[in-house]
């Protein structure tokens, strides 16, 4: 920011000219085309899973579920650089260095959970009613 007063010519004795810049850093702020490009991708983006869901396009469910998901990580990418505006350059690096190490052990978290969820219910002894009876 930088402020610079003119000499007095006598005409405008008293008025201070102020002139201010701002110091912007890599991060900039979208513009208009940026967020409503963000939009449509989003609408789009929220409309093709819904359509392949009410219009069962996929016989096997689990294939809908793994096209959904896909279209959820795109959608989430797609928030992040057209509403968020993260890229590699903003903040010297340090908003997507922080992404990555949540991503990371959010995918560890995650995986971890479900392993040990599959396993605990691949490894329990099944139990049939009578033996439920039997408990102390």
């Amino acid at each position: 920011m930088s402020a610079r007063a003119p000499a007095s010519d006598g005409a405008h004795s008293g008025s201070v000219h102020v002139e201010v810049t701002h110091d912007h850093h890599e991060a900039g702020h979208g513009s208009r085309k940026d967020y409503v490009t963000g939009f449509v991708l989003s609408v789009i983006l929220t409309a093709i899973p819904f359509w392949l869901v009410m219009a069962e396009v996929f016989t096997d469910p689990r294939v809908t579920s793994f096209v959904i998901m896909a279209f959820a990580v795109v959608q989430i990418v797609v928030h992040m650089v057209y509403f968020l505006h993260m890229n590699a350059r903003s903040e010297g690096g340090w908003t997507m260095m922080a992404l990555i190490f949540t991503l990371v052990v959010v995918i560890i978290a995650l995986s971890g959970s479900l392993w040990v969820m599959y396993h605990l219910n691949t490894n329990m002894m099944p139990m049939s009613p009578g033996d439920m009876r039997n408990m102390p």
